[in-house]
């Protein structure tokens, strides 16, 4: 029905109200229960207006619900992909090739010239790459190092 109570659950709470309250008091009770509802939500809707109003003009279509995390993203994200511009940005996303951007990073920290990737492509999987982008995987670990090779340098182990 509403706040999750079934007619079962309100017919037993209006029983416990006659009860504890009798029936003579039970009007009056609610009543004033009425009335203290009354003014908490007219103290809520004067201060929101004085919050409104203190923010200036640019905020008067504001709502308190806005700032709830789940609605604001609902309501700013996921509407108009156009107008936001997260069409342009998801293809971005999906256009960055992180390993290629990883090995070269991983090249520039080691020393190792970038190759062009046409001279790479035979390469790649003879040392250990990653297949089809030519690009060496320096992030994995290798099985064995070369004879004149210096062990990688590993600041946990140290």
């Amino acid at each position: 029905m509403f706040f999750d109570i079934g007619p079962l659950e309100l017919v037993a709470l209006v029983v416990l109200a006659v009860l504890v309250f009798g029936p003579d008091k039970l009007p009056k009770v609610i009543q004033d229960t009425m009335a203290f509802i009354r003014k908490v939500r007219e103290f809520s809707d004067s201060a929101k207006e004085d919050i409104r109003r203190e923010l200036g003009p640019e905020f008067k279509d504001f709502e308190f619900e806005d700032l709830n995390p789940k609605t604001f993203i609902r309501k700013n994200l996921m509407n108009d992909e156009d107008e936001y511009g997260l069409k342009e940005l998801r293809e971005l996303g999906n256009s960055l090739d992180l390993r290629k951007e990883m090995a070269e990073v991983t090249d520039a920290v080691n020393g190792v010239e970038t190759v062009a990737p046409a001279a790479r492509k035979g390469t790649a999987t003879a040392t250990g790459g990653t297949p089809g982008t030519g690009t060496p995987d320096r992030l994995r670990k290798r099985e064995q190092l070369d004879d004149d090779e210096p062990p990688p340098f590993d600041a946990d182990a140290t």
